[in-house]
């Protein structure tokens, strides 16, 4: 048997948004894979038949980025996005299904952000910025009082000095006694650095443009088709910046024939997937947003009809929402370790429960396709009616490498409460063989879970570091997904508290099963899991190492700085910080970061670095990397980092 390499890992190709055509018969693909090898990524297309009769091959081949296969209704064409023109900017292309040389349909300067096919086949609505419209000048940004801005770009300068001085003055009124008092503005109006989407419509045949739908200023986020052609639902933000954008949203639904606008209300924050179905009341809209009234909890599904949640005091997860082409929508659920797929208007009868994760749901022709995952198989794709069973296409990759065992855990908190999680053991050996030095896992979102899937990835993922003699547990802490909305909502402003005991309480079982060394335990995790793991040693001198990748290490400072504020501001603030214990701090850490996150910038980073002295730790930034580490070269260093750093503190 071969043993597990970092380039195996990184090297790997991974499928994802799989669309199944529309009689059935075949399903395309993307697949890419996992480190990318220059500054752009690259991904191809595949098609296969739906029945997995035959390998899938790859359909129009390029050394770019190739995404979004759409179908056309006829089954016989693929439309898909591309840089292959110019690497970065996406054009949409399309291509028969028996293979040629693609044909580009559009030449738009700031590229395509999205498209979909109308029904009839006749004409595709795309989502793109204006061809000439400027991009705002960073340099400049003016915030009028009374919902008033002005246009920011080198052109005004003089203008917006003038309007600033006006603005200032304003906002001063009289008040009784003579004195000045500062008026606070209303809602202003933001300038945006980011160009807003508008929303077109393109002739395939002619290749003309016409723009489609006036919705002023805002930028257009998502259209979803009715499947008659008559009508187009439309998402919006108030700007095209996630902040203020994201919380001013709009449903809109735009008659094709006449142009003419009617607004459905304002939905739900983070609104996305809109998906037509009918019944017998006619035609209705659903979408996934999250769940009210609060940022934190998770997403739920609603009817745009007066924006009812459909999932309302469901303890499973909704994930995933799609179109399915007969009846009401079809929808993954987590629940748990386990994904269902469910049917609205049936929602609480699953279909099909699969062990392990499903993702990029696709429906057409009386079945769905999906990518799927359990303990034993890496992602590929699966098609299948949708109560099952599932089939899965093509070889496993991977094959003749040896892998640990992965068991399910279920476990009770200090509270009570029921909780899961996942332990993977190191290939060959059992739980007798223990104690085995022990490395925890946390995490990302918190909003996150590890479902009963194959664990291998870039950052130090469980199958990696069992690859390397060591157990591996993977926690389900409450705010987590796969558990209903009050699991989730119960961190709200109390990160690090209950959600740490939850990881302490798995801890302690394995080691008083004699599975875990009390004296070699680890703990680790990126993003969410990163704040966990620096809350973790600045709250227990258990571990003897630990790793703090794109970690929340001052939550304030974050809501002040990273792109999801108001929902940073709502998990946690000043006592919840591990910056504000780091005098506790013993244990080793290394400090693992992208150098332009804007997630979680780099500043969290630089705060622990400088806090913790001349303690023991490394600290490691890779240049032009996010908040996800993307280069082939940073994403084999971040493998061999971790793991060398677990083997020498831990042996």
């Amino acid at each position: 048997m071969a043993e597990l390499t970092a380039e195996a890992v990184v090297d790997r190709w991974v499928p994802r948004t799989p669309r199944l055509s529309p009689d059935g018969r075949w399903v395309a693909f993307v697949s890419t894979p996992v480190g990318w090898a220059g500054r752009h990524p690259v991904s191809g297309l595949w098609i296969g038949p739906a029945d997995g009769s035959e390998p899938a091959a790859e359909f129009a081949p390029s050394a770019a980025e190739d995404r979004e296969p759409r179908w056309s209704p006829d089954s016989a064409w693929v439309y898909f996005l591309s840089d292959r023109a110019d690497r970065g900017t996406a054009q949409l292309y399309r291509a028969g299904r028996e293979g040629g040389a693609p044909e580009q349909l559009t030449d738009w300067s700031p590229g395509i952000r999205g498209f979909e096919l109308m029904p009839d086949g006749g004409s595709v609505v795309f989502i793109a910025p204006e061809e000439k419209e400027a991009a705002a000048d960073p340099r400049v940004r003016v915030v009028r009082p009374g919902g008033d801005s002005v246009p920011a770009n080198a052109d005004t300068a003089a203008a917006n000095t003038t309007a600033a001085t006006a603005a200032d003055t304003a906002a001063t009124a009289a008040v009784p006694g003579g004195a000045a008092a500062l008026v606070p503005p209303s809602r202003p109006t933001w300038d945006t650095l980011t160009r807003p989407g508008r929303l077109w419509l393109l002739d395939p045949r002619t290749r003309t443009v016409r723009p489609l739908g006036d919705f002023g200023s805002r930028h257009v986020v998502e259209a979803a088709p009715r499947p008659d052609g008559a009508t187009l639902a439309v998402l919006t933000w108030a700007v095209a910046d996630r902040e203020p954008g994201l919380f001013e949203p709009g449903l809109h639904l735009l008659d094709l024939a006449t142009g003419a606008r009617r607004e459905l209300g304002v939905p739900a924050l983070e609104a996305s997937s809109l998906t037509w179905w009918r019944d017998e009341s006619g035609w209705r809209l659903a979408y996934l947003g999250l769940t009210p009234p609060g940022l934190i909890g998770g997403r739920a599904i609603f009817d745009a009809d007066g924006h009812r949640n459909l999932t309302a005091g469901m303890s499973v997860c909704p994930i995933e929402l799609t179109y399915s082409g007969d009846g009401p929508p079809l929808a993954l659920f987590a629940e748990g370790l386990d994904t269902t797929v469910r049917q609205l208007g049936a929602i609480g009868t699953p279909l099909t429960r699969y062990r392990g994760s499903l993702q990029f749901l696709a429906a057409g022709g009386g079945a769905i396709a999906v990518v799927a995952s359990t303990a034993a198989e890496p992602e590929t794709v699966h098609t299948g009616p949708p109560g099952g069973p599932l089939v899965r296409l093509g070889e496993l990759p991977l094959s003749g490498i040896r892998w640990g065992a992965q068991e399910r855990l279920s476990y009770q908190a200090e509270d009570g409460l029921e909780l899961d999680g996942l332990l993977i053991l190191p290939p060959g050996r059992t739980r007798g063989d223990g104690p085995f030095p022990l490395v925890t896992l946390v995490h990302g979102g918190p909003h996150d879970r590890y479902a009963d899937r194959f664990h291998l990835g870039w950052y130090p993922s469980g199958r990696w570091l069992a690859a390397a003699g060591f157990a591996v547990f993977l926690p389900n802490a409450r705010g987590g997904l796969g558990h209903g909305h009050a699991f989730a909502l119960s961190v709200a402003g109390a990160v690090g508290g209950a959600e740490f005991t939850d990881v302490l309480t798995g801890i302690d079982l394995l080691v008083e099963a004699g599975i875990a060394d009390e004296d070699r335990l680890g703990i680790g995790g990126w993003s969410h899991g990163g704040f966990v793991a620096a809350w973790a040693v600045a709250h227990s001198d258990r571990f003897k190492a630990a790793l703090v990748g794109a970690g929340v290490i001052d939550w304030p400072l974050l809501a002040a700085t990273g792109e999801h504020t108001r929902f940073e501001a709502a998990l946690g603030g000043r006592d919840n910080s591990p910056i504000t214990y780091v005098d506790r701090i013993a244990t080793p850490v290394l400090v693992l970061h992208g150098e332009d996150d804007t997630n979680v910038p780099l500043s969290q980073a630089q705060l622990l670095h400088h806090a913790l002295g001349d303690r023991a730790h490394e600290f490691v930034v890779y240049p032009r990397e996010n908040h996800s580490i993307r280069e082939r070269g940073h994403q084999l260093d971040v493998l061999h980092r971790t793991r060398a750093w677990f083997s020498q503190l831990l042996a």
